[in-house]
């Protein structure tokens, strides 16, 4: 047996693209009954006050030998504020990304200000949607639904799905509807999630409302006017993305205090949480110790990253000379992050982010075949081997990408490998595949010794 042969390729089994059926409605009107009622057990939380479900969340589930996925979602309002709005916001994100929507409404109710203007965002997605009217137990009260044609989505679909009454043939409908060929594979990326991070008063807010092009976070001169994470659905250069503005980062987690300890550790979770970092430096002023603080957080998180200079609108050449020369004194652990200049100011260079987020979100989820990876380190190692110690060469007997998101690569090894030729694997893969915008992360397994214990 080859050495090779000792190690296999790691291999992934992921399901292949399934249909998202997304359960959506105001709140309160029994979406997260009718999951639990489809699903056929308990699984999403219901209770008789509304708010309960604050996030979408997936469920496997199969209708007719269909397999699909069943999102439920918080109740949608247009006017909501504070964490209602982050709610409502995760519902929209699951219509504009699902195969097929289920509208649910209260029957007993009759439409509503709120419904009327759900249904101006579900024309917009341009999917199918089954208008659902919930809480109707009897044929008698069938008769009174007849006001829901009047919210244009055709003819609504009457269920009880706290008692299953027509709840089989509502699932008809929904499989009728999948399309041929599922966008789905969960679908539940929807628009890629972006980390609006920096030490305070750096313009993240500022940044923030002018890609939203309306004020969605209050703008203080005073540093630290954010607080909680604020998530918005933007457009960037003709692309959806959820940009979160996050509190600034003055110190590590474990030596803040009071309100500042809560509002790190609320920015700790919306990093992990999201898919990339736009890392936003001022310009104008020197890069300090925090500003090295939130790279170091972002890159140990193993999220993509994009490098932000605002306030570009107040460096002149003088600066522009000097802040050139911090940039390869202080950045140099981070060269491989794509660098935009911006001012939330003026505007300048604002829809270049967007170009600079997928080319790190590209290089975040970028993948090497085994045997490519194979045949390029062993010419590396041609040309450059690992310096010998201890009378032993120590080299990559067997490698592969064990991991996208952020690539992650394991390298079985004869013997130990030093830092410096792990970093310069690091260049080198760099240089040749590109990986702009994510960290690397190089493992070394090393082959256990094979000597025979003496008698």
């Amino acid at each position: 047996m080859t050495d090779e042969e000792t190690w296999p390729e790691l291999a992934s089994d992921e399901r292949g693209p399934v249909p998202t059926v997304a359960v959506v409605g105001r709140p309160n009107v029994g979406k997260s009954t009718l999951v639990n009622r489809i699903l056929g057990r308990r699984a999403a939380v219901v209770q008789d006050e509304p708010g309960v479900t604050r996030d979408r969340v997936a469920y496997d589930a199969e209708w007719a030998g269909k397999e699909f996925s069943l999102v439920d979602t918080g109740g949608w309002d247009p006017d909501a504020e504070g964490m209602a709005r982050s709610i409502a916001l995760q519902a929209e994100l699951a219509m504009r990304t699902a195969d097929v929507i289920v509208f649910v409404v209260d029957s007993r109710v009759g439409p509503t200000d709120a419904d009327e203007a759900a249904v101006k965002i579900l024309r917009t997605t341009k999917k199918p949607v089954v208008l659902v009217a919930n809480k109707v137990d009897s044929e008698r009260q069938e008769s009174e639904i007849h006001e829901l044609w009047s919210l244009g989505l055709g003819e609504p679909f009457p269920i009880s799905a706290l008692h299953g009454r027509n709840s089989g043939d509502l699932l008809d409908k929904i499989v009728w509807a999948f399309p041929e060929v599922p966008t789905g594979a969960l679908k539940e990326r929807g628009p890629r999630k972006v980390a609006l991070v920096g030490r305070p008063n750096v313009g993240k807010s500022s940044l923030l409302n002018r890609i939203a092009g309306e004020e969605r976070a209050v703008v203080d001169n005073v540093a630290g006017t954010t607080v909680d994470p604020v998530d918005s659905l933007v457009e960037i250069d003709g692309e959806d993305f959820v940009l979160v503005d996050t509190a600034g980062l003055r110190k590590r987690v474990k030596f803040a205090s009071g309100t500042e300890y809560y509002a790190a550790l609320r920015t700790e979770a919306a990093v992990e949480a999201a898919e990339v970092a736009l890392v936003l430096l001022d310009a104008s002023e020197q890069i300090s110790e925090q500003d090295q603080r939130v790279l170091t957080q972002v890159t140990e998180s193993g999220r993509a990253m994009v490098l932000a200079f605002n306030k570009w609108d107040l460096v002149d050449d003088d600066r522009r000379y000097y802040l050139e020369k911090e940039i390869d004194r202080e950045l140099g652990q981070v060269s491989w992050a794509p660098r935009v200049n911006v001012s939330a100011t003026t505007g300048r260079a604002v829809e270049k982010i967007a170009r600079a987020l997928r080319e790190a979100l590209g290089g975040w989820g970028q993948r090497i075949s085994t045997g490519e990876l194979n045949q390029w380190i062993s010419a590396l190692q041609a040309a450059t081997p690992h310096p010998v110690r201890a009378n032993k060469a120590p080299k990559v007997i067997y490698a592969t990408q064990a991991a996208a998101e952020p690539p992650r690569f394991i390298l079985f090894t004869n013997a130990p490998f030093e830092k410096q030729y792990l970093k310069f694997i690091q260049r080198k893969l760099r240089e040749d595949f590109g990986f702009p915008g994510t960290p690397i992360d190089l493992v070394v397994k090393p082959r256990e010794s094979r000597k025979r214990p003496k008698k």
